[in-house]
């Protein structure tokens, strides 16, 4: 069955855009790590300035900086021209997107910042450009072409400058050490301050709930365990919760490939020790780092000296059905 044309062309896009972002990866060189280094000794603030998509792109790159600890604002160029290069001192660093690098608007206002004296970094993709020439440094955020089947709407090279200003922002969270405490001061409300300030034994599945078995045990009563709470896995403990190791539905299924034999196997015999765990003072932002450098959606949780004290899935820290629900009484 053929594909509805709708589903078919926004399937492309995505498509063209991923190969974009992609083909980005190879452009980030010296250049880019010069960008990070003279922001990071800037005593005064990152100025974005763009026109168009551009400029709404460089708004975003604004508050993806600010959040992260790196002050940032917005400059108009034609507002600029008007008397808002008052607000750009010697001391600023311009970052400067235009995708041809021509924008007439734009360049009008570069010999100001220029004769200001303040730093001139420019997201384009065209290194022969006006811009790009007149740019201390210049980072190539070029597209082969546009999603738009046209070949004309910024969709491509908007998307790319976006990401490069992601990769900029991620670089300086790095040169700055800056932290998920730090991150917390700059957003104490909402969800997402919640979560930053909650900790796993907050939200984590403990007591009867955990399905667990202790070690010597035979291996159908942990697969029993396992079909009674439903929960895809069965942890595996000494008789003073130690955590020794853990079975998992796919460990069975592959397990029943081999021919094991689960009705004279101790489960210790077919667990897998040592499996992935969380302390259980540790923040919930830490915690979603982890399981995604980890690439899992659970984690067991122990105390200090290594005792069963639960389990959490991203689905609790995220909060299921998208609200997340937390107790913050300590």
């Amino acid at each position: 069955m053929e594909e509805e044309p709708s589903i078919k062309r926004a399937k492309e896009v995505l498509r063209i855009e991923a190969e974009c972002i992609s083909n980005l990866i190879d452009k980030v060189d010296a250049s880019f790590a010069e960008a990070v280094d003279i922001i990071y000794k800037s005593k005064g603030r990152v100025i974005v300035t763009g026109i168009g998509k551009s400029g709404l792109i460089g708004k975003k790159i604004v508050a993806t900086l600010t959040s992260t600890g790196t002050q940032a604002t917005f400059l108009h160029p034609v507002e600029g021209m008007h008397g808002d290069l008052g607000i750009v001192t010697k001391n600023d660093v311009m970052l400067a997107i235009s995708n041809s690098g021509e924008t007439d608007e734009l360049n009008m206002i570069i010999g100001s910042v220029r004769a200001i004296g303040a730093h001139l970094i420019a997201f384009t993709g065209n290194l022969s450009s006006t811009l790009a020439n007149s740019s201390d440094i210049v980072i190539d955020v070029g597209v082969e072409r546009e999603a738009c089947p046209f070949g004309l709407a910024p969709t491509s090279s908007s998307t790319a400058a976006l990401a490069m200003g992601d990769a900029l922002a991620v670089a300086l969270i790095e040169k700055r050490n800056f932290n998920e405490k730090d991150f917390y001061k700059l957003h104490p409300g909402g969800s997402l301050g919640l979560r930053l300030r909650a900790l796993v034994r907050d939200v984590m599945i403990k007591g009867a709930q955990i399905p667990k078995i202790h070690s010597g045990k035979p291996a159908m009563k942990a697969i029993e365990e396992m079909d009674r709470q439903n929960k895809g896995f069965v942890l595996v403990t000494d008789r003073q919760t130690h955590l020794i190791g853990i079975l998992t539905d796919g460990d069975v299924r592959r397990l029943i490939r081999k021919g094991e034999d689960f009705k004279n196997n101790l489960i210790d015999d077919l667990m897998t020790p040592s499996p992935k765990t969380i302390e259980e003072h540790a923040s919930l932002a830490r915690t979603i780092e982890y399981m995604q450098k980890e690439e899992i959606t659970t984690l067991v949780v122990v105390n200090d000296k290594k005792r069963l004290k639960g389990y959490i899935h991203l689905h609790d820290i995220l909060g299921r059905g998208g609200t997340l629900k937390i107790s913050l009484t300590h």
